[in-house]
């Protein structure tokens, strides 16, 4: 990894000591695709992993899955979640399950446990890990939901299954190429991991936070999952999460959703601007990226500096001991941009055994 690949986002210090460094990328762009702001090299392709739920939630209401199952907006807001399996998102899930009837049984992704201690330990009580308490059941849900709305079988894991080639489109559109094309792994719960170079995400979350889209169904479709993550910001991880807390702070004029291994993605919604982020060591502690993303707002003026400062402080809590007491705080540090241009060299180092040419016009499509 070269110098220039990443740039320096945050510190953690505990008392007068410097502990953690977390580096990475940070790229800004609007609707059309223009590159406002690069913070390390924007074409690193990671795979956005469950910050792609959105997307993913246009699909079921676009198909008409949704309605025919009389989904409520909560269920959409669960559909974009990486959820702590919270008792009022496990009332929603077995709620949507049997709308569907089907047990747990049907969802591809692995038993878990819920976040919290003592979640886990009424879990215990009551037999232990469960499918539901993954906190990706709710996309499953809707993948699900879709895939028997079409009668296509439930077999929605299947790259060629019907409903992962409409969630397929729904991408294509908002990157400006066909996602088929990319690079995939697979995902944690058990899907097909997309890697995207993060100029084409940021492009993707400024279009989406705008509900561009061709058609006015896909727009509408759009329009309510936006709808349905503001209204219930609590569904998308838990009970006044830093992400919860960042949607009300802005009044829902800016949306966001996290990804494992330090991405993040958000779109300015009156600005027409999409913001990707990606902390390259992965930021197992889920923090960094929030703070990351309040300064940012700051630096581009998408919020005023001091409303951006505040949010930093309310999405990033001081490190504590284990009575309380508190120890350390994460700086948020970004480095002055220094716009980039995606090279050869770097698409190679980051999407290590795929052709590199065909991903080269990736960052620069012509228009769809």
């Amino acid at each position: 990894m070269s110098a220039g690949d990443v740039v320096e986002l945050a510190r953690v210090w505990r008392g007068p000591v410097v502990e953690s460094v977390h580096h990475g990328v940070v790229v800004v762009a609007d609707t059309g695709g223009t590159l406002r702001h690069a913070w390390g090299d924007p074409g690193w392709a990671p795979t956005p992993r469950s910050a792609l739920k959105p997307f993913q939630a246009v699909a079921l209401v676009e198909s008409g899955a949704a309605d025919a199952l009389g989904l409520t907006d909560e269920h959409i807001a669960l559909a974009c979640a990486s959820h702590h399996a919270q008792p009022f998102q496990m009332a929603l899930i077995g709620d949507w399950l049997g709308r569907l009837g089907l047990t747990e049984d049907a969802l591809v992704c692995g038993p878990a446990l819920p976040r919290s201690l003592e979640d886990q330990t009424a879990a215990f009580a009551h037999g232990g890990p469960r499918r539901i308490f993954n906190n990706c059941s709710g996309k499953h849900c809707g993948f699900l939901s879709v895939a028997k709305h079409l009668n296509a079988g439930l077999d929605y894991a299947n790259p060629d299954h019907p409903a992962q080639k409409l969630y397929r489109d729904v991408l294509s559109e908002f990157i400006g190429v066909d996602a088929g094309k990319l690079p995939v792994g697979g995902d944690g719960c058990g899907l097909p991991a997309i890697a995207v170079p993060m100029g084409l995400m940021a492009k993707a979350a400024a279009r989406f936070g705008a509900a561009q889209a061709v058609t006015a169904e896909r727009r509408a479709a759009v329009r309510r999952v936006l709808n349905a993550m503001t209204a219930y910001p609590d569904h998308l991880a838990s009970k006044d999460s830093p992400l919860a807390r960042l949607i009300r702070f802005t009044d829902g004029n800016v949306v966001a959703k996290t990804g494992a291994e330090g991405y993040l993605l958000a779109a300015v919604r009156d600005r027409g601007i999409g913001i990707a982020i990606k902390v390259a060591d992965g930021d197992a502690s889920g923090r960094a990226k929030m703070g990351v993303l309040a300064r940012i707002l700051g630096r581009i003026n998408a919020l005023p500096v001091q409303e951006a400062e505040l949010m930093i402080a309310a999405v990033e809590p001081a490190i504590t001991d284990s009575n309380g007491k508190e120890v350390g705080k994460v700086e948020i540090t970004v480095q002055p941009p220094k716009p980039t241009e995606p090279t050869k060299a770097s698409l190679g180092f980051w999407l290590a055994g795929t052709p590199v040419e065909p991903i080269v016009e990736f960052l620069n499509p012509s228009p769809r």
